[in-house]
């Protein structure tokens, strides 16, 4: 499978301003930055117009989600039962509270009827058991466990249903569109559904909360009910032991659903996200999700365009102000992902006027630079100037005021 083009850079990139000798971006590697708390959407298209392995299972995304590039995808947009997967967006509010200070890891609750009575994956809660809340997100971390994802929906909406309302509501805020929550831990129900695109999404969220990878990294551990019984936990992700860099992800499987994964793997700078819906076996989905990343490790790399602050050489003519030009700098971080070994160059195509008309203040937008890749303009890079210039004259004016006043 021959890819599209993607996104490839020269070491050396150079701006001509109009009017003005040739100028220089200095880009300087920055070091790599944490998930952001917002991720960046999704791109609109992937990199590759197929998938360049088979994927055996019903739906299937690869993301790098700093840049929010889809590199390839099948029947991502399918809506489909997706299982404990489903636990994506259970985790990622559970992480959102504790980020916005609503409850404490070692807050503690007591469990109801209604979450020990859960089906399917358990940590065997018992009726009236008391846990911290990091016991809670823990179990249903590692364990998949049913009964204490609503035992967190309780902790922090009070209902499991006011707790669902809160799933769809941020669903929404995510820019979800096909996706919809009857329950909190993807047991199977009518009308509950979301996409491979959507599970992206959400595990780009939850990514982005540091705390998550306290508990994806746990292999095995165990919950101490308090009354002589104890619970062995066995992380349901197999890829966290088996896979090289794999840190995180969600599995899920029920009979209508299938088997099914949401994995990330991080290797030197550069993560991945693979989604595996619908896939015949557990060892399956396993299977196809490492081979999804190992495809886009094995191909692709980040780089960074620009920082935010990069000085843009050589000055931008100022007319009627107390100096003939001003610095200009780069307002905005751009980081591409592309293809190894096929490096080209990218073309930094300034959008700014011959001249700006004093006063100009610091920080103020006075053009762009915009990023081309085979005539095709992927990105905008605001400019802004780096320091004021005033008026001409207007300087002198006010220290004339100023000692008039004996200020």
């Amino acid at each position: 499978m021959k890819p599209r083009k993607t996104l490839c850079l020269a070491l050396v990139l150079t701006l001509l301003l109009p009017g003005a000798a040739l100028m220089e971006v200095d880009l300087s590697t920055p070091a790599p930055t944490q998930a952001p708390a917002a991720p960046p959407q999704l791109s609109a298209a992937p990199l590759l117009d197929a998938p360049p392995i088979e994927l055996p299972c019903a739906a299937g995304i690869l993301v790098e989600p700093e840049s929010g590039q889809v590199i390839f995808e099948q029947n991502a947009d399918t809506p489909c039962p997706v299982a404990s997967v489903t636990k994506v967006m259970t985790i990622l509010l559970a992480l959102e509270a504790l980020s916005q200070g609503r409850v404490a890891l070692e807050d503690e609750f007591t469990v109801s009827q209604a979450a020990a009575g859960m089906g399917g994956s358990q940590v065997l809660l018992d009726v009236g058991e008391v846990q911290p809340f990091s016991v809670l997100l823990k179990s249903a971390i590692v364990g998949s466990a049913n009964d204490a994802s609503v035992a967190i929906a309780e902790a922090l909406y009070g209902s499991e249903n006011a707790f669902v309302e809160r799933m769809n509501e941020r669903a929404r805020e995510l820019g979800l569109k096909n996706t919809h929550f009857v329950n909190c831990t993807g047991l199977p129900a009518e009308g509950q559904q979301t996409t491979a695109r959507d599970v992206a999404v959400m595990t780009m969220a939850m990514l982005s909360y540091p705390a998550y990878f306290d508990f994806s990294t746990v292999w095995l551990d165990e919950v101490d009910h308090g009354d002589g019984r104890i619970t062995q936990l066995t992380n349901t992700n197999k890829l966290i032991r088996l896979y090289d860099g794999c840190d995180g992800g969600k599995t899920g499987s029920t009979n209508e659903a299938g088997y099914c994964i949401s994995a990330t793997a991080r290797r030197g700078d550069m993560r991945l996200i693979a989604v595996v819906l619908g896939a015949d076996t557990g060892s399956e989905r396993f299977d196809i999700a490492a081979e999804m990343l190992d495809y886009g490790f094995a191909h692709y790399r980040l780089y960074p365009v620009a920082q935010k602050g990069t000085k843009v050489r050589g000055e931008l003519p100022v007319t009627g102000g107390d100096s003939e030009g001003v610095p200009l700098v780069l307002d905005g971080d751009l980081t591409l992902l592309i293809q190894k070994g096929d490096e080209q160059a990218v073309q930094l195509v300034p959008d700014l006027p011959e001249a700006v008309q004093a006063p100009v203040a610091a920080g103020e937008e006075v053009g762009g630079v915009q990023v081309v890749v085979d005539g095709r303009a992927v990105a905008r890079i605001p400019v802004v100037a780096a320091r004021e210039v005033t008026a001409k004259g207007l300087k002198n004016a006010l220290q004339r005021v100023v000692g008039l006043w004996g200020l």
